[in-house]
């Protein structure tokens, strides 16, 4: 479904993703482990369309979306959650949601995904006057999650789905990431949290400063020897 071939991406001088080549196939979990400053968010970032690349390509469905707008990558099929959430906090819940049902692919049938996506969050459900600032952490992890379901993606990339939340949230937030994979939805994600990453994809690739240095399945990065070393403690 996505595939990224020799991807290289500088800030000014310093680079930072180089030839960074990766596929993620259609109704799979893909993880990218790697340190902090590894290139992570910058390669979710790229394929995004929010950073430019300096050479390489980026194929969606077999479509070129190298170099387009986020917006237009966007409504090709490609939802984000970022880091850090970034809910809207003066709109409420349900503005939230709403918003993100704003690209053309999505206003069709924006009702239906949005019973779907308050069956899916309960608490969303009880707490759509809310705004959204006022909202715990966790509340507002399910709440972008949510918004980016309204924009009716082919493939979700997670950046950091787990940081700062409570461990208990922290399951419940990769759970999820499951339930949808469980209905089809292809994933890419970034997660600090490697072990849990790695159990719950079919694939994984390790980053390391800016360069792709081992990949294979979930199972096989669990445990390999230099993973577990340099990245779980073990």
């Amino acid at each position: 479904m996505l595939s990224v071939h020799n991807l290289d991406l500088y800030y000014g001088d310093a680079q930072a993703l180089d030839g960074v080549s990766l596929e993620v196939p259609k109704g799979e979990i893909v993880a990218i482990v790697g340190a902090n400053g590894a290139g992570k968010s910058s390669l979710i970032r790229t394929i995004a369309g929010i950073e430019r690349p300096r050479s390489g390509t980026i194929a969606f469905n077999g479509t070129p979306i190298t170099g387009l707008e986020s917006h237009v990558i966007c409504n090709r099929g490609i939802g984000q959650v970022a880091e850090g959430r970034q809910v809207f906090p003066s709109l409420t819940v349900l503005e939230n949601l709403e918003m993100g049902a704003m690209i053309p692919r999505a206003r069709g049938d924006a009702k239906r995904r949005l019973d779907e996506v308050l069956a899916l969050f309960p608490r969303l459900k009880e707490r759509q006057d809310q705004l959204a600032g006022t909202m715990s952490g966790g509340e507002q992890q399910m709440l972008a999650i949510g918004r980016c379901l309204m924009g009716a993606p082919e493939l979700i990339m997670f950046d950091e789905p787990s940081l700062g939340l409570a461990p208990l949230v922290v399951q419940e937030v990769l759970r999820t990431i499951h339930v949808l994979n469980e209905r089809g939805m292809t994933i890419l994600l970034v997660e600090q949290n490697v072990a849990v990453s790695l159990k719950i994809s079919q694939r994984a690739y390790v980053l390391e400063n800016g360069r792709i240095v081992m990949s294979g399945t979930g199972a096989e990065l669990l445990h390999n020897d230099r993973v577990r070393q340099a990245y779980l403690g073990l």
